[in-house]
């Protein structure tokens, strides 16, 4: 069983029927789950953060959501632009993005 240090959920909206619809969907939150996994993969961060795509968090008015464990810190309005920062400033040295937490 992989125990990753840092486990990263990006709302697709995607539904159980396995279609991506939505407000997170249409926010480009493929793009950021993409983007987490580029960013990841580049840093040798692979065998430490797991990366899943989720259904709707239901505050879809703050989406993309993005919400990192263990520190169970929540990312609201997170643009694929922002996968950097977070990846960078909370994965590597231990600080929440602060503009982003909701």
């Amino acid at each position: 069983m992989v125990s990753p240090k840092y486990h990263i959920f990006v709302c697709t909206s995607c539904r159980v029927n396995g279609q991506q619809k939505g407000f997170c969907f249409s926010k480009d939150a493929v793009d950021i789950v993409g983007k987490f996994m580029e960013e990841i993969d580049s840093r040798d961060l692979s065998s430490e953060v797991m990366v899943t795509n989720t259904g709707c968090f239901g505050i879809c008015n703050k989406g993309p959501i993005i919400v990192i464990y263990p520190e169970g810190t929540w990312y609201g309005n997170v643009t694929p632009d922002d996968v950097e920062e977070i990846v960078e400033s909370h994965i590597e040295n231990g600080n929440a993005v602060e503009r982003l937490v909701i």
